[in-house]
């Protein structure tokens, strides 16, 4: 199914007392450009975040945003450091001794000298914290591709029916063109019958121009090189697989047979209908430009 690079998915997950919360959004780009944000403790998992999201997503610029809390009560510990405590006694002491000072250190002011008493992080069980990342990942990663699959085929869509319409801009070309010659040639005749009064027109020399006039108008190839280019688009939009870079060289090859057909336009009718041609197939490029 095809699938624009634009979309957007949310998950958060509470197991046990761990709560995660991820959300990414994303926008087109040439490849896969990934941008994590998450707090400093899951930074060791942003090799598996990125080779998870791999098997979701393969071209677009994403922005992920994981938020963690820890809501147990044995976040962080208390540490006590005695040996430090007893060295901050000693030196109260010899100070006491030798300045004759009075030692009124007591036990709450002891605890509030540097590194007595600190807290220390609980280390966590990798493999658990994982384990319920990853479950929000794989939530926020399918609802991204749902939204991107909405995305793609509205965009498919909107494609199709502009492929209708070079069809039926293509159809006049045809219509219009071997009318273009016979009215060169009736131009031409009326023109020589004007200047050359009564006398004799040779049938030869008319047919001689207006061949040289349809062999220089003439946009067959390129009217037959365009529904081909036009059916192959439509073949594609129907594949599984990633199609953005082939759709838009198929685009790219579209807008060359416009632009031969308006360069070779003899007539305003077909010119104008060249021109439209042109600026539906930028259309379609810019869409293209969305397609994963």
């Amino acid at each position: 199914m095809i699938k624009s690079m634009t979309g957007f998915g949310r998950c958060e997950i509470q197991k046990d007392s761990r709560k995660f919360t991820v959300e990414l959004k994303s926008v087109n780009h040439r490849y896969l450009d990934v941008n994590i944000r998450m707090p400093k403790k899951l930074n060791f998992f942003e090799t598996a975040i990125r080779s998870l999201l791999k098997t979701y997503a393969n071209r677009g610029k994403i922005d992920i945003f994981i938020t963690y809390e820890d809501l147990s009560q044995t976040q962080a510990a208390v540490k006590y450091n005695a040996v430090l405590a007893g060295e901050y006694l000693k030196y109260l002491k010899q100070m006491e001794e030798e300045f004759g000072l009075e030692n009124d250190v007591r036990v709450s002011t002891l605890s509030r000298y540097p590194e007595v008493f600190t807290m220390e992080e609980q280390s966590e069980d990798e493999e658990e914290l994982w384990n319920g990342l990853k479950e929000a990942l794989a939530g926020a990663f399918t609802q991204f591709v749902e939204t991107r699959k909405t995305e793609g085929e509205n965009l498919k869509k909107d494609i199709l029916s502009k492929l209708d319409l070079l069809s039926e801009q293509i159809g006049f070309i045809e219509e219009r063109s071997p009318q273009i010659v016979a009215e060169y040639r009736a131009k031409l005749e009326d023109k020589m019958k004007e200047l050359l009064a009564d006398t004799q027109i040779e049938e030869s020399r008319i047919a001689a121009e207006v061949i040289l006039f349809a062999d220089k108008i003439c946009t067959d190839e390129e009217v037959v090189r365009l529904k081909s280019h036009i059916s192959h688009m439509r073949n594609t939009l129907e594949e599984q697989d990633e199609i953005g870079r082939k759709l838009d060289f198929i685009a790219q090859e579209m807008n060359r047979e416009a632009n031969t057909i308006l360069s070779k336009a003899n007539d305003i009718e077909v010119s104008d209908c060249a021109i439209s041609l042109k600026t539906e197939i930028e259309k379609i490029r810019e869409q293209i430009q969305n397609i994963e």
